[in-house]
């Protein structure tokens, strides 16, 4: 009779990858208001008091699922061949992309009291989303030529035009339109990063 598989016990980053996952799926199953710690533990194949002791209330743990599962900012950027299409299609991406989230967030709002705010929401290893998108579009724009190499850019402007999306979102409550959107990007953002001329 062959030997059962010996479980391994899960700790620290897996663990709570596991708790995590499993609370994404239970959200994207039942939603907000019907998930339950008891179904979360089940579905991560651990208990109630391991999911407590790092997320005392329903409300956090969401939003670490969230925050995990479900980033503003897609891994990989768009490649649209030209900068500015790069950065209007990322934007385009993130008004998309919080849309879908909307309902889950307007519950987390109604709980709490007041809007989830940006920095509750989006807290991250990286506190200024879309930063490494950013880069790697305007990388793959120096290397085209659009701008110069050696164009060193702090953070604050490399993440400014999505910022500035996540703003219209999270605090105005409004979705920027598509002229919007192009003002974020031929106002604010190409300015400051010095789009080299053509030939």
């Amino acid at each position: 009779m062959p030997e059962e598989p010996v479980r391994r016990r899960r700790r620290g980053a897996v663990l709570e990858q596991a708790l995590l996952d499993a609370a994404w799926d239970e959200l994207v199953v039942l939603g907000y208001e019907r998930l339950t710690y008891e179904a979360v533990a089940a579905r991560a194949g651990t208990s109630r008091a391991v999911l407590y002791r790092r997320w005392p209330g329903k409300r956090e743990l969401v939003l670490a699922a969230l925050r995990r599962k479900a980033p503003p900012v897609a891994e990989e950027p768009p490649d649209t061949g030209d900068l500015r299409g790069d950065v209007l299609a990322l934007l385009r991406s993130v008004v998309r992309r919080m849309a879908e989230l909307a309902p889950v967030r307007q519950v987390l709002a109604a709980e709490q009291g007041q809007d989830t705010d940006l920095s509750d929401y989006l807290a991250s290893r990286n506190r200024r989303p879309g930063t490494d998108a950013m880069r790697e579009i305007l990388a793959r724009a120096a290397g085209r030529g659009e701008i110069d190499p050696a164009l060193a850019l702090p953070d604050r402007v490399v993440s400014l035009p999505v910022v500035q999306v996540l703003h219209e979102l999270l605090m105005a409550h409004r979705a920027p339109s598509e002229s919007d959107l192009e003002e974020i990007v031929d106002v604010l953002f190409l300015p400051l990063v010095g789009r080299a001329e053509g030939p």
